[in-house]
């Protein structure tokens, strides 16, 4: 005779289906200073995080993402919050003070992440990008998945070695780098107009002192085919300024 399962079994094996379809982020601060890491939803999915929160030296954080999740995460620095979260940071400010309610302002290093779902074979993708600029060091490590799960990144310091014409100082210090598109808004540096192609749109001198620094990490818009990374049932370790 048949074995009929329980209801209550029918439920565990939901919710084990839910944890296993489960991302989980680990964000990470090696920096010096304390860093306030911004989050964005891309697909009207809840943002994670309530969007940002402070994240001391040495500290960590662990959010998890369902399936199918899209979004962005990124550090703000020289953030001032008061009681009621209402302040402003030098870099990487976003709308809604400490629990951002929109994409950290440029210049801004990203992490971007779609996260599998069963339509497209649970396959995730990610990257690094320096197309909005760059303002700390940042690395995306895949942990526990299958398929070629790259590392992401940029962890050279180029801040310091940031043309001139680039540079964004605050108090006498450089705190971070435009991308060429950001600085000077023209086509042939952002990749629009008669530009806007793969095949009108190649590297920039600005666009190639980002790749030498950091090769793991979108260059500029068309910087696919290096800078694109998947994976398929990860977890995923995102350090601001790693060490490697």
């Amino acid at each position: 005779m048949a074995l009929k399962s329980s209801p209550l079994f029918h439920l565990f094996l939901f919710f084990l289906g839910n944890v296993a379809s489960a991302t989980v982020f680990r964000l990470e601060n090696h920096c010096r200073e304390t860093v306030w890491p911004g989050t964005l939803s891309g697909n009207g999915a809840a943002i994670l995080g309530d969007g940002g929160f402070p994240l001391p030296p040495g500290a960590a954080v662990q959010l998890t993402a369902p399936s199918g999740w899209s979004g962005r995460f990124w550090a703000r620095t020289g953030c001032s919050f008061d009681g009621s979260g209402a302040g402003k940071c030098a870099t990487g400010d976003c709308s809604g003070g400490l629990r951002c309610s929109g994409g950290g302002g440029p210049p801004v290093t990203l992490a971007e992440f779609t996260i599998g779902s069963a339509s497209n074979g649970n396959k995730d993708f990610y990257d690094v990008s320096l197309v909005d600029g760059y303002n700390v060091g940042m690395g995306v490590r895949a942990t526990g998945g299958t398929g070629d799960c790259q590392f992401a990144g940029c962890v050279s310091d180029l801040n310091r070695g940031c043309p001139a014409e680039l540079q964004v100082r605050n108090g006498g210090a450089v705190v971070a780098c435009k991308s060429a598109c950001i600085a000077f808004n023209t086509p042939e540096f952002c990749c629009t107009g008669e530009h806007s192609t793969p095949q009108t749109c190649s590297p920039t001198h600005f666009s190639e002192i980002f790749k030498n620094a950091c090769p793991a990490a979108y260059s500029y818009a068309y910087d696919d085919a290096s800078s694109t990374c998947t994976c398929s049932g990860s977890d995923y370790t995102i350090t601001f300024c790693p060490t490697s």
